[in-house]
């Protein structure tokens, strides 16, 4: 039987039919946004439902919307069934002000050093870590360099020509 995006959908509706919050489909892959208190359970259920059978966790990533009040900091997670080579994404969205959710390391060994990058370059804080550090930057920073609390440019340099960057 072949996986369909309706399908997984109803599935996932099923089991946990008040947190699904969005639903989008951008280039086919099914992609909802779920409220960040059932991450783990969901990653337990798409993983281990013998239907869905998504036992590859792909990635984690956090990504920061600072416009977006109470849901600025937000972490993604990508998940596939090999058996059926199906792939949902699913965000889930956090106030800036207390950026906690749960380790899925229990589920995936493999978010362990995902988290760690997430936390690292986003500062998202994933409860009961069994070594939440930074991973790739370096320990004494006092930032997390992937927020987006800087303009990308110096808008006091006078040394650069706009012209020859085809603004």
């Amino acid at each position: 039987m072949a996986l369909t995006n309706e399908f997984v959908l109803e599935k996932i509706r099923t089991r946990f039919p008040e947190a699904v919050l969005q639903v989008d489909e951008p280039h086919g892959l099914l992609t909802l946004e779920v409220t960040p208190e059932i991450n783990v359970e969901l990653l337990q259920f798409v993983k281990e439902d013998k239907d869905l059978q998504m036992a590859f966790l792909t990635d984690i990533c956090g990504i920061h919307y600072p416009d977006q009040v109470n849901r600025e900091l937000g972490v993604i997670y990508h998940v596939h069934s090999l058996i059926h080579n199906h792939r949902l994404r699913f965000k889930c969205f956090l106030p800036a002000q207390d950026p906690k959710i749960r380790t899925a390391v229990g589920v995936f060994a493999g978010a362990n050093w995902m988290e760690r990058e997430t936390f690292d370059f986003f500062g998202i804080q994933f409860a009961g870590h069994p070594n939440l550090i930074r991973i790739l930057n370096m320990e004494d920073m006092t930032y997390h360099p992937l927020l987006k609390q800087y303009p990308l440019e110096d808008p006091t340099r006078e040394d650069k020509n706009d012209t020859y960057f085809g603004r």
